[in-house]
């Protein structure tokens, strides 16, 4: 704001004092000279501009050190639970999330599992961010990706309808991914998209690996831990534990407890405590959108699955358990 702040100095010891000094001379009111001082300044504004500082994600902006315990809560199927329960206790913390919408299975008809247009708009004004994960919860592949456009369209328009900003992080349905749709998600303006933890780990048990700047595709953010039915909070923090030496431990939650899709539930009581060890244990929890403070979206690795390759491979070309 460095612009607009040497507006506010150019009246408050120039033109002000001048204006000040006329008052005693010229008689005039008191009311019509601080008009004039008031005139003066939004003409002093206006000469260098109403300047902002530049969006996270300019290649201009500075980046902050990545903090260690720095940990990315994402909840993906558009749950009831998502502002039933997860809401409240998410405020209850301060801490920041971000919540990917579809409108798969019947969304449209069963508002006993799953959210309303309106409560989506109440998590977006409660300050936690709307993420795109397709209208139709479509996995994303070399077959399927030509439909992307008109499933991030499709909740593109809800959010504008609805009063809620274009999304700018993707989550992959079903963590199906090609690379073939990044330059779809780039046309659409997103900044990072999150998967699975496969292929580093099977898809069974939800483990995974956290987040390395500068490795990892930021159209590839792996999850650090992708919440299971029968996780317990020894589960969880293996995962987050990774958020260290420049890595982000990126969680991968479903509905809590997830009504219509059980085995991606999590339970009440178990999520708490997961929230609770965050807390007592002083991590940085931040929605998906923020991780453009810490790191450039626009720098890529020139080969995406390097890193993976490194992480399933000892460096004696052993396999890695």
């Amino acid at each position: 704001m460095n612009q607009t702040l040497s507006g506010f100095q150019c009246c408050q010891h120039g033109r002000i004092s001048k204006v000040l000094r006329s008052f005693g001379s010229t008689g005039r009111s008191f009311r019509q000279t601080w008009l004039t001082i008031g005139i003066v300044c939004v003409l002093s504004m206006s000469a260098v501009g109403w300047a902002q500082d530049p969006p996270s994600d300019s290649p201009t902006a500075e980046r902050q050190p990545i903090p260690e315990r720095l940990v990315v809560l994402t909840f993906d199927d558009s749950s009831k639970s998502h502002y039933t329960v997860v809401r409240p206790l998410l405020m209850k913390y301060g801490f920041g999330a971000t919540f990917f919408i579809t409108e798969g299975w019947d969304f449209a008809t069963n508002k006993e599992d799953y959210l309303t247009w309106e409560q989506i708009r109440q998590l977006h004004d409660d300050g936690f961010e709307i993420g795109n994960h397709t209208r139709d919860h479509l996995g994303i592949t070399e077959k399927t990706y030509q439909r992307l456009p008109e499933q991030l369209e499709a909740i593109e328009k809800q959010c504008q309808d609805h009063g809620i900003p274009k999304p700018v992080t993707f989550a992959w349905p079903g963590n199906a991914r090609t690379p073939k749709a990044f330059n779809t998600l780039k046309e659409h303006g997103i900044l990072f998209a999150r998967r699975g933890g496969a292929p580093e780990f099977p898809y069974e048990g939800g483990r995974g690996v956290a987040f390395q700047p500068g490795k990892h595709h930021p159209y590839l953010l792996p999850s650090a831990g992708d919440a299971r039915p029968d996780w317990d909070l020894q589960d969880f923090i293996q995962a987050v534990q990774q958020a260290k030496e420049g890595r982000i431990a990126i969680l991968q939650f479903h509905g809590v407890p997830d009504t219509a899709h059980d085995w991606v539930s999590s339970r009440r009581d178990r999520f708490e405590a997961y929230l609770h060890y965050l807390a007592s244990q002083d991590y940085q929890v931040i929605a998906l959108r923020d991780l453009a403070k810490y790191v450039d979206p626009s720098i890529s690795p020139t080969d995406q699955a390097t890193v993976i390759r490194d992480r399933n491979t000892k460096e004696d070309g052993a396999q890695a358990r």
